[in-house]
């Protein structure tokens, strides 16, 4: 498993996360990411802090590898944070560090912004971690079904979001390896003036570039081999249905979000 990147991957497993309905899953965290906003009270956040621990330790994924995967996340949480202290005035003063004044509404508004954006993005990364690109696929056309009707591409719109998470990885483990092959030949493009720095990357970028588009048209070729030609007769291997378990998991959202509602300030 790349611990650099978990946006894209999955991670295979038999849990019960895994095995929930892909449709299920993606309406629930589209929920999530609604019910998140109306949290205003440390009550709230503590319901919605508790259930996506909850439901990070039934996926049964290495808590230190979802962590580590979620290090660029963690920086623009840190900067987000700091953004907060600087830029609030509100409630009483706490300390002055070398003029900046840091006040309690600083404190409080960055640490609820921060937590809002690292559930936001652990829950919605648990979609990819526990579902496979195909599940998401199938779960995406199915719910874009009813516009087919007014000749909407449901069918091309899912699979190249499925493609696209898909190879979200594999470009970032391709970008790894190009810069390291750069470094050795002697291109430095961390230090140096801000021109330098973008003329350097220049080498990265074309490389990079060359070797998407050549996957890209591999990728054409191998599904015109395999007689792709969308969903015009096309049929599934495996059909999704609701079971028990997707129900008892709505119903437990559903507890969660009854929780948080009620601790809220209206």
């Amino acid at each position: 498993m790349n611990s650099k990147l978990i946006i894209g991957q999955y991670v295979p497993g038999q849990s019960v996360v895994h095995r929930l309905d892909p449709r299920m899953k993606i309406a629930l965290i589209f929920l999530f990411v609604i019910i998140v906003f109306f949290a205003n009270t440390w009550q709230s956040y503590l319901s919605l802090t508790v259930f996506s621990l909850l439901t990070l330790l039934l996926t049964k994924i290495p808590v230190r590898f979802i962590l580590k995967g979620l290090f660029p996340v963690w920086i623009l949480i840190i900067f987000t944070f700091t953004l907060h202290l600087i830029v609030t005035k509100d409630g009483n003063e706490l300390f002055n560090i070398f003029g900046f004044k840091i006040y309690t509404g600083g404190v409080i508004q960055g640490f609820a912004i921060s937590l809002r954006f690292f559930l936001l993005i652990l829950v919605t990364s648990l979609l990819t971690l526990t579902t496979t690109p195909i599940e998401i696929t199938d779960a995406i056309e199915t719910i874009l079904h009813p516009l087919k009707k007014i000749k909407f591409p449901v069918h091309e719109i899912a699979l190249m979001m499925s493609i696209s998470l898909r190879f979200i990885p594999t470009l970032m483990q391709e970008t790894d390896k190009i810069s390291k092959a750069q470094a050795s030949r002697g291109l430095d493009f961390r230090t140096g003036p801000i021109k330098e720095r973008v003329r350097a990357v220049i080498p990265l970028l074309i490389p990079l570039f060359v070797s998407a588009f050549k996957r890209a048209e591999d990728l054409a070729m191998a599904m015109e081999a395999r007689g792709y030609h969308g969903d015009v007769g096309r049929t599934k291997l495996r059909e999704l249905h609701i079971q028990r378990r997707d129900i008892v998991a709505l119903l437990t959202f559903l507890l969660f979000v009854t929780l948080m509602l009620l601790t809220r300030e209206w």
